[in-house]
């Protein structure tokens, strides 16, 4: 693996960058999750839709692999911001989620999605990498809320009753803030002081728990994606209520 110095960070401007890109989430999301989907190409090794064409993907660029290959692309978010929505018509989030109160809020909106880090990069400070690039690009453009669906692996709502409940009572969005998801699964399961913390965060995903760091909440309700094997939950995070502590986490110090 190597140095995190010696990754890079960018928008993608370029085709290889696209198709990087979507070859890393095929490699996530279909080979290694076992979702599939009416845009997944499983002849080229691409996972895409229609969102693409319209929103920006933040791309971590390992320069030692070959561009033609379409494996330096070591890391990627997805990223639609509100004034993207015209032509893209909705949200990803949409299909999973009413996101009536956020629409609705008067504030700008960014929706994160298909974030996803090659496994031989995962543990280091990839991650953290493409949260610092997130920081500046919500700064360069004013987002005021992030939102966007994280997921639990597998299809079994009862067997994800900890974390879900967990999330349920103690990082519920406020009214004015909170999505609602269509096809509704409960995700108080469990009374609040039944549940096992530890073993709650400890099946929490790593990408839920980074979000729950820097002040993350979720909507109310879960979601089951069958054609992405995975539950789904609607995470939102305010900037406005991120605590200093918080901001320096996805955000580079400067002098």
């Amino acid at each position: 693996m190597p140095h995190p110095a010696e990754l890079h960070l960018r928008l993608a401007t370029s085709e290889q960058d696209v198709l990087g890109a979507q070859r890393l989430r095929y490699r996530v999301f279909v080979e290694e999750l076992g979702g599939d989907g009416a845009h997944v190409d499983h002849v080229d090794r691409f996972e895409r839709d229609a969102f693409d064409d319209y929103a920006d993907q933040l791309v971590l660029i390992d320069p030692l692999r070959e561009e033609g290959q379409l494996d330096h692309v070591v890391g990627v978010y997805r990223l639609l911001r509100s004034d993207q929505i015209g032509k893209a018509g909705r949200y990803y989030s949409e299909a999973e989620y009413d996101l009536t109160p956020l629409k609705q809020c008067g504030r700008r909106l960014l929706e994160l999605g298909r974030s996803c880090i090659a496994p031989d990069y995962r543990g280091s400070t990839a991650l953290f990498q493409l949260w610092q690039g997130l920081g500046e690009y919500v700064t360069a453009h004013g987002c005021e809320v992030m939102f966007g669906t994280a997921s639990f692996h597998g299809t079994d709502v009862e067997a994800l009753s900890q974390p879900l409940s967990h999330l349920h009572h103690g990082f519920l969005a406020p009214q004015d803030l909170r999505p609602r998801a269509l096809a509704f699964e409960p995700m108080d399961l469990i009374a609040a002081e039944d549940i096992d913390r530890p073993a709650a965060m400890k099946a929490m995903p790593a990408l839920i728990k980074a979000y729950l760091r820097l002040g993350g909440m979720v909507g109310e309700g879960a979601f089951v994606d069958h054609a992405f094997n995975t539950v789904d939950v609607c995470l939102v995070m305010d900037t406005a209520r991120l605590s200093a502590k918080h901001r320096a986490l996805y955000t580079r110090a400067r002098a």
